[in-house]
């Protein structure tokens, strides 16, 4: 007796958001709330501040097996904590020439700016990362380190 089974074998990225508390994130939470739709594969990590990111989480996201890692923060000149998100600037600014050097595209990283009350940018945001990731492929230049299931 032979069932027909049908799997879905179809390569989703694993995408990690990291969102600032005051803005960012309560602009997912508004595009929760307003039904508008972007991938389920975003796994978003509150933070406190932009600026609270320390650069090894990404390359931690990139070593347990993301394929993408964006990190959205406040506006510049918006920040509850005043100038935190210029320091995030900063930090991800030297990241990017350190995945350079580790061989990992720099369209695999990406910081975006948005508020608490762009739910709508903050669903676009992710849908447009999630394309490009998508059209990048599987991130295989830290595979040999990663953590298999």
């Amino acid at each position: 007796m032979s069932e027909n089974v049908t799997t879905n074998t179809e390569w989703k990225p694993r995408i990690v958001a990291f969102c600032c508390n005051w803005c960012s994130y309560a602009g997912a939470d508004l595009a929760g709330n307003n039904r508008l739709e972007y991938p389920a594969n975003v796994k978003i990590i509150r933070i406190p501040c932009s600026c609270r990111l320390n650069p090894l989480f990404i390359l931690r996201a990139f070593q347990r097996g993301a394929d993408g890692v964006i990190l959205c923060g406040c506006h510049p000149g918006d920040c509850h904590y005043s100038t935190g998100n210029y320091f995030a600037r900063r930090r991800m600014t030297l990241l990017f020439s350190m995945l350079d050097f580790l061989g990992i595209e720099k369209a695999r990283t990406r910081v975006e700016w948005c508020s608490a009350a762009e739910g709508v940018r903050f669903a676009g945001i992710m849908n447009d990362f999630v394309a490009k990731i998508t059209s990048l492929g599987e991130n295989k230049k830290l595979e040999d380190v990663r953590c298999k299931n």
